[in-house]
């Protein structure tokens, strides 16, 4: 379901990346404090329901979203039969890359401030886009996310990044402090208390949004 309230307008738009048509849904409030663009993890898509959970909360307090598959149809049964594609962070960050460029371009006025919004390999992919894109991402959230997958790419992050982690996710929270000592601009990790990899537990993905709000309203004050 699209249509989330009323003073909200959504649609299905086709985002180019270099050769192909990439499906994506483009909500956007009446007045907007920006737009948050979601990368999503391996093995999902556009309609993952805890990042459709969390655009909406965005939604609710005038943040526009576009959710969108990093894998066409072809490309999304083949990763789903061999796995091939899921890690491929080069090929994800080009085509979130390509995204950020298409908000810009088709931006009838000056664009509303970028944010992405990265879960488990999409974060590497989304740290990508901003050390690629300075000028257009203004923020970085990761839930849960693989900033270490982002390699090199992080000592080139100039956009004050939020990285929250579950309390009861240990690997992850290590490689999630480790990355974050490499990235040369703001970042704080956020730990979850009694939250694991999928923010699964009651309350768990509500404190992922409280976080994200508090800091894409300050980045966006800024």
């Amino acid at each position: 379901m699209l249509a989330i309230l009323a003073s909200v307008r959504a649609e299905a738009v086709r985002i180019p990346a270099g050769p192909v048509l990439l499906d994506g849904d483009y909500t956007q409030p009446a007045a907007t404090r920006g737009v948050v663009l979601f990368a999503h993890g391996s093995g999902s898509s556009r309609h993952s329901p805890r990042n459709r959970y969390v655009a909406t909360a965005l939604n609710r307090v005038e943040f526009g979203t576009v959710l969108m598959d990093l894998l066409t149809a072809d490309e999304d049964e083949l990763d789903r039969r061999t796995g091939a594609l899921r890690f491929d962070i080069a090929l994800l960050a080009q085509r979130l890359t390509a995204a950020a460029d298409w908000l810009a371009a088709t931006s009838r006025a000056a664009p509303p401030p970028l944010f992405l919004f990265g879960a488990s390999t999409g974060a590497a992919a989304a740290l990508r886009c901003a050390a690629d894109r300075p000028e257009l991402v203004n923020g970085v959230v990761s839930r849960g996310g693989r900033p270490d997958l982002a390699a090199e790419a992080l000592h080139a992050v100039r956009a004050p990044t939020l990285l929250i982690v579950g309390g009861n996710d240990p690997l992850v929270r290590d490689l999630n402090e480790q990355a974050a000592a490499t990235i040369s601009a703001g970042v704080e990790v956020v730990v979850i208390p009694g939250a694991t990899h999928l923010f699964e537990e009651p309350g768990a993905l509500d404190a992922v949004i409280d976080a994200t709000i508090e800091r894409l309203r300050r980045w966006q004050a800024t």
